[in-house]
């Protein structure tokens, strides 16, 4: 079902501005040529104006050249919206608001000559310093780490030609096809207005809203369901440039381009229960996890790949590569690994780094370049206003860390805080002053926009290719492990049973119902939702797509335990010997181990020796583990089995599917905890068993036990 994409073509079935009427269960809208949600004014509905007072026709597409053309400045229904939005927020960024931020560097594999003349892609192993801030979206500065949220990447390359930045997600797709809509959709993501909660959630009536009444959407909405939006670590999860960009070589040849960040580490994350524990334990879980990580030495580290494809590929492609709500399966053009970024250095001030740093997917460097992309063209009008809001100044690339680490020079000026003004006479060009004059222009070696040839009318439409909303969603739940998409529907349930309207619940389902038949039932079910609603009608009907284990985090997980850490609860009289083998094995499988004691200070084994403990047992559930063990003597065993929070220990760990080595005596424990050892239950029995253990906690979690 290939579809032609040409920049020079538009809409061909239906004119620009042609609507259709459909019914969305219960909500009647009118769709256009994209797909797209409208809806107008009638009778006592006021119209919708500009702050102006000037009556919108569209609000749901920015104004471009031609259905899949760039977007155009003069658009000032878009440049208001988008500037207001950018402003409504005192002190802290309107998304993003919560984030951490690391120094690294980035090491070339290759040279990338044939494909881009970005100068740091030329030479084999060069580095590149890098500022990296990871983030959640939705939450405000003070909300917990662990929320049910898309996860910001955010890299930031200092390259000798300028700095690069490439502001990404954790997420390759997102909820919008346009920017106009970007504000709809935060305000519907946010608190409610009238109430000022739920904070850093999306599980509440405005959110779900939104989405049922935005088709495009619902790709998206199978992601943040998955286990992607509750990560184990900032370390253990990918990054994605989202958008489509170009690379251009020194000849001026085009090549399109996706950005892929893979952890070394492989992918992991938590299931839901934990997420919401973790959050009370530690709601700074993530921040002290990569703080503890980098203090150690045990430097995180991703790879950089490239998606690669060219104009014949994107014609043939079965979606538009323009569309920010799809992907390219990896299967069908593979992911090329081109170098290694490795995080090293926390930062020295936390909020003249981290809160200080600015990122703007327009700053890129000679070789790359933008696509026609209508979010991504958005998205580069809309973040200079952002950062002299929130930063007070057009002067914050004046921040050290958001300095150019290469010379600079222009005729800017003044300003607050304009600690680099021009020097001399000349704050101007073209002048007379020769060597004295100040910069130039360098027409071989400065940015140059490829010359996309554009013949097309200035208009409000959505391309048909951007019309397909289920497909790629189907594919996703597809592509899951039965694990994850049993998560998928109770993530789906728990959002929605937090929807206080029946007819919004419904209006889901009935998306869902164009996914997976199967996931729809099992989430009506779950809701005990009667009737069952019919299929939402969809612009363009599912396709069967092949499925892609590259989108499950379970096939995609690590190969050690390398980078994670073991909680060991102990008591008096622990058997020294294998305390002393399960230390070594999981130090030399590169993981770390703490120990957890009925008192802060620590226990003394069964030889005397003293242990110290890094947690109290009521301090140190087993939600911030990824796998635990106990080791007691009979008579700690039947202590702890008395405390309440060490059966938490024991039946949290059972629950979230984990491994659990143990000593003979620890079974009383477990009885108090109501916890019958399985298979993920591991008996240390000699210390060779440590050994053993550690590499079984490789597979992460015993997820048999779920079932």
């Amino acid at each position: 079902m290939a579809k032609s994409k040409s920049s020079s073509k538009t809409s061909k079935s239906r004119s620009a501005g042609k609507m259709d009427s459909v019914t969305l269960a219960d909500q009647k809208i009118l769709r256009g040529t994209g797909g797209e949600t409208h809806q107008v004014a009638t009778g006592d509905v006021p119209v919708l104006t500009t702050q102006q007072g000037v009556p919108v026709a569209d609000d749901q597409n920015s104004l471009k050249a031609g259905s899949r053309g760039p977007t155009l400045l003069e658009d000032q229904h878009f440049r208001e919206k988008i500037f207001h939005f950018d402003h409504e927020r005192i002190p802290e960024r309107v998304v993003h608001a919560r984030g951490f931020g690391v120094h690294g560097y980035f090491e070339n594999y290759e040279s990338l000559a044939d494909i881009t003349s970005a100068d740091l892609f030329q030479r084999p192993g060069e580095k590149t310093e890098v500022f990296v801030r990871f983030s959640t979206v939705a939450g405000n500065k003070g909300s917990a780490d662990v929320a049910r949220d898309v996860r910001g990447f955010a890299v930031k390359l200092y390259t000798k030609e300028g700095n690069w930045d490439i502001v990404g997600n954790n997420i390759p797709v997102f909820f919008i096809q346009d920017a106009i809509k970007f504000p709809d959709l935060i305000h519907a993501a946010k608190q409610e207005p009238d109430r000022g909660f739920p904070q850093a959630q999306t599980a509440h009536d405005n959110f779900w809203d939104f989405i049922s009444l935005t088709p495009e959407s619902i790709n998206m909405a199978l992601w943040i369901m998955s286990d992607r939006t509750i990560p184990r670590s900032f370390r253990f999860m990918e990054g994605f440039g989202v958008h489509t960009f170009r690379m251009i070589n020194a000849e001026g040849k085009s090549t399109f381009v996706k950005f892929h960040w893979k952890p070394k580490q492989g992918l992991q994350s938590v299931v839901w229960n934990e997420a919401l524990k973790l959050n009370g334990a530690d709601p700074d879980f993530h921040r002290r996890d990569l703080w503890d990580a980098i203090q150690m030495g045990d430097y995180p580290e991703w790879e950089l790949g490239l998606q690669l494809f060219d104009e014949e590929f994107a014609e043939k492609f079965e979606f538009d590569v323009l569309d920010p709500t799809k992907i390219i399966p990896e299967e069908d053009v593979p992911v090329r690994p081109v170098g290694r970024m490795v995080l090293n250095r926390t930062v020295d001030n936390f909020f003249a780094e981290t809160e200080q740093v600015a990122f703007h997917t327009g700053n890129v460097v000679p070789g790359i370049d933008f696509s026609n992309d209508p979010l991504l063209q958005g998205r580069n009008f809309s973040y200079l206003d952002t950062q002299l809001k929130r930063l007070g100044s057009p002067n914050f690339t004046h921040l050290p860390v958001n300095a150019p680490r290469c010379p600079f020079h222009h005729f800017q000026q003044d300003g607050h805080m304009a600690f680099h003004n021009p020097k001399g006479r000349a704050n101007y060009e073209p002048n007379s002053w020769g060597e004295q004059g100040g910069p130039r222009e360098a027409p071989e070696a400065g940015f140059n926009s490829y010359p996309e040839h554009i013949d097309a009318p200035k208009q409000r439409v959505r391309s048909e290719t951007f019309a397909d909303h289920y497909s790629q969603a189907r594919q996703f739940y597809l592509s899951q492990t039965e694990v994850e998409r049993e998560h998928i529907a109770s993530a789906f349930t728990f959002e929605l049973s937090k929807v206080e309207t029946p007819e919004i619940r419904a209006r889901v389902v009935s998306h869902l119902l164009n996914v997976d038949k199967g996931l729809a039932e099992t989430v009506a079910e779950k809701l005990r939702l009667k009737p069952m609603p019919q299929p939402a009608d969809a612009a363009m009907p599912t396709i069967e797509l092949k499925e892609s284990p590259k989108l499950s985090i379970i096939l995609n997980g690590p190969d050690s335990f390398k980078g994670r850490k073991l909680g060991v609860l102990v008591s008096d009289g622990a058997p020294i010997d294998l305390l002393k083998a399960l230390k070594s094995a999981v130090e030399k499988e590169g993981a770390m181990i703490e120990f957890i004691a009925p008192h802060v200070g620590g226990v003394e084994a069964d030889d005397g020796t003293w242990v110290e403990a890094k947690q109290m047992v009521d301090g140190g559930p087993s939600v911030l583990y990824d796998a635990v063990a106990v080791l007691t003597s009979p008579e700690g065993a039947e202590e702890l089995a008395k405390e309440p929070t060490a059966k938490d220990f024991v039946s949290d760990a059972f629950a979230h599917c984990k491994f659990v080595a143990y000593s003979a005596a620890a079974t009383a424990l477990f009885d108090a905890a109501r916890c019958d050892p399985d298979g993920g239950f591991v008996e240390l029995k000699k210390t060779g068993d440590a050994a053993a253990f550690v590499k079984t906690c490789r597979d992460l979690r015993f997820w048999e036990r779920s079932a």
